[in-house]
């Protein structure tokens, strides 16, 4: 293998770090064979040369991007299976968000896939929600892709609103059949990914009605495609929805039904039944229903919020360890733009920012697979925490992620603007996050409705779940403010408080003085959302700062580490000052001790900054950006990359002999 020169500017930054990249690595991971078998899956897929491209996807056409998403998709297929043979292990959960979510799916498919929901939500559907029975039939199938599903819920007039869904479900106890049908425009299936042309089963949600009474939306398999010739079946209507802002791959469809029978045993039937004679027997929890959705905000948190942000500082930070730009001293030679305050303050709070995500997303993955045992044993006590705590950290974090990854860009000046930078794709891709499973004002919504029968448990006395206990610590009693980590996590705790209790008084107030409790809510929804904001930040808070007790970090890390984890205090304290001066400790008069410590802690982590995202350890097939290569080769790899675009196939182009040419001899 032929050495690469690595820029010397470069280098430089990396010989001035004081801790071992290793170590974070394994930490990021989760332990040194974790990082071991991620590199072995990166090595194995990423670099496989039959997944690279012959032309950059942006070049080619919405119907060759389809195309190109289904060839790469069925070879990724064909891949895993033979990882699973190379490995002799049978496939798993954990194996495909491994490779379909996250950094090494967004390498091979930088566009979305159009496979992915079969195993997002297609299969944990059915595993979560189907009978034994079903399972047994249903998932042999999904898992050997002798079908291929996707998950059919959001329609062209209701999305996070799913009780407001408008698909029917109706049973006919003489066929034993379910009738679905779409009754209007707005009732037509909108959004899944795959569904458009690549999906031949789906899990529809509908509205189930028997014996003359709706009982409220539930799952449904729908077979929607011929298994042979793949045309849609009778009764089915059912395309793609168009090109999008990004992930132009991933085969969005609409689907409508027009009279669609289909048997009573492909209703999902582990929570609730229908009976042969139509008799409805009701789940022993109506929530359980929601355990999918629930699933993926969690698996959001990391594989796209924390994923694609650190992709977009690792480009950020090292262009800006590369690029040189004005005179920071005249007469001087130019510096490397990471000196300059303004362009550390763009890029280092998103590190923390990342790290921050990672370490809580590991935490509530955790949650939630204890509390799927707990439900597995029909123990339903922490769902309600659980759902409300996926609400607002998949929130937060994408929408962090989404203005995170468009600040780095704009960080990279117009070279970040070009879409083989990675941060137009990168955006795309974290931005729709931010819509999909829930759009994010509903989710904190729903978070606050959590927070408020907590609060209510406060003045009850009554005890609390683990994440809300902060909530007892609330006292109307100033503490001096001290400028260290205590404080800053004390404050957040105090501003969550103060907040959830402020608009839970204000709303019992209106409630108890006649006005209609709906009404109450939207108008005190604005706060409602930042009391649930900054329930997930203080979150996020905690949890970063519970990594710095881990015994087994180095001093050196744990100092960088430390660092960091002020600066994301410190930096949303200062973006949300209001609120800290309203409801913390900290007073007007600490507030330029509070700035002077944000300066310091960005010149404390100045020498770590290329350090940091080497640790993530992301390959450059994956950040597919020559602006954040890991030799640091801006310069060349751009120009490389534009000599890729089509227009460069020839030196004179036919639109000038067709119409310049014309043009310039018509002496206008």
């Amino acid at each position: 293998m032929v050495a690469v020169k690595v820029n010397e500017d470069l280098q430089r930054e990396r010989d001035s770090g004081t801790f071992n990249t290793e170590e974070l690595t394994n930490l990021l991971d989760g332990g040194k064979e974790k990082t071991q078998e991620r590199r072995e899956l990166v090595d194995f897929f990423v670099h496989d040369p039959t997944f690279k491209d012959d032309v950059p996807h942006e070049y080619l056409s919405h119907v060759e991007r389809y195309e190109e998403s289904v060839r790469k998709s069925c070879l990724l297929f064909y891949k895993i299976n033979e990882w699973q043979e190379k490995k002799k292990s049978g496939g798993s959960v954990d194996l495909y968000q491994a490779v379909l979510g996250g950094n090494i799916g967004s390498a091979i498919l930088k566009d979305g896939m159009p496979l992915a929901l079969h195993f997002v939500m297609f299969v944990p559907t059915i595993m979560g929600q189907g009978t034994i029975e079903q399972q047994a039939h249903w998932i042999s199938k999904a898992w050997n892709c002798q079908i291929l599903g996707t998950y059919a819920q959001t329609e062209l007039g209701h999305g996070t609103f799913i009780r407001g869904l408008e698909t029917t479900a109706h049973y006919d106890p003489d066929t034993d059949e379910f009738i679905l049908h779409s009754p209007t425009l707005t009732s037509y299936k909108w959004w899944p990914g795959g569904l458009g042309h690549t999906a031949n089963y789906a899990v529809v949600v509908a509205q189930l009605y028997t014996k003359g009474k709706c009982h409220g939306i539930h799952p449904f398999i729908v077979q929607l495609r011929d298994t042979e010739n793949h045309e849609p079946l009778p009764g089915i209507i059912i395309g793609e929805i168009g090109c999008k802002l990004g992930m132009n791959g991933t085969n969005n469809g609409y689907l409508g039904f027009d009279q669609v029978r289909i048997p009573r045993e492909h209703m999902l039937m582990k929570n609730a039944k229908v009976l042969k004679d139509g008799t409805y027997v009701k789940s022993p929890g109506d929530k359980l229903t929601y355990g999918t959705m629930i699933f993926v905000r969690v698996a959001l948190i990391k594989g796209i919020a924390a994923a694609y942000l650190s992709k977009a500082v690792t480009i950020a930070t090292r262009y800006s360890a590369v690029r040189k730009q004005s005179e920071l001293r005249p007469g001087e030679p130019e510096p490397i733009i990471l000196e300059y305050k303004t362009q550390q303050y763009k890029i280092f709070p998103h590190i923390a920012s990342s790290l921050a995500m990672v370490f809580s997303a590991r935490w509530i993955w955790d949650m939630y697979n204890n509390v799927s045992s707990e439900l597995e044993q029909g123990d339903l006590e922490r769902l309600p925490e659980l759902h409300a705590l996926s609400c607002c950290l998949k929130a937060v974090c994408t929408a962090d992620a989404a203005r995170a990854v468009d600040e780095c860009r704009r960080a990279c000046g117009g070279h970040g603007f070009m879409t083989c930078s990675s941060f137009p794709t990168t955006y795309g891709m974290v931005t729709a996050a931010e819509t999909y499973e829930g759009e994010n004002t509903v989710l904190f919504l729903q978070t606050a409705r959590f927070l408020m029968k907590a609060w209510q448990k406060v003045i009850e006395r009554q005890p609390l779940a683990p994440t809300v206990k902060y909530l007892e610590k609330y006292s109307e009693r100033r503490l001096p403010w001290t400028n260290d980590l205590p404080s800053l996590v004390t404050a957040f705790q105090q501003v969550a408080t103060g907040l959830t209790k402020d608009v839970t008084e204000l709303v019992n107030r209106d409630v108890a003085s006649g006005h209609i409790q709906e009404d109450v809510w939207n108008r005190y929804s604005n706060r409602l959302v930042i009391a649930a904001e900054f329930h997930g930040r203080c979150f996020l808070v905690q949890k970063f700062c519970d990594q710095l007790s881990n015994p087994e970090l180095s001093s050196e890390l744990r100092n960088v580490l430390g660092a960091l984890c002020e600066l994301y205090a410190v930096y949303w304290l200062l973006k949300y000052l209001g609120h800290f001066l309203l409801h913390s400790n900290l007073r007007s008069t600490d507030v330029p001790s509070v700035m002077n410590w944000q300066e310091k802690l960005l010149e404390e982590i100045r020498p770590n900054a290329v350090s940091l995202v080497d640790s993530f350890d992301i390959d450059d097939e994956i950040l597919a950006s020559p602006l954040g290569a890991w030799d640091g080769n801006v310069y060349e790899r751009m120009f490389e990359e534009a000599k890729r675009s089509p227009l460069n196939a020839k030196p004179v182009n036919d639109s000038f002999h067709k119409y310049l040419k014309p043009f310039l001899n018509s002496n206008l």
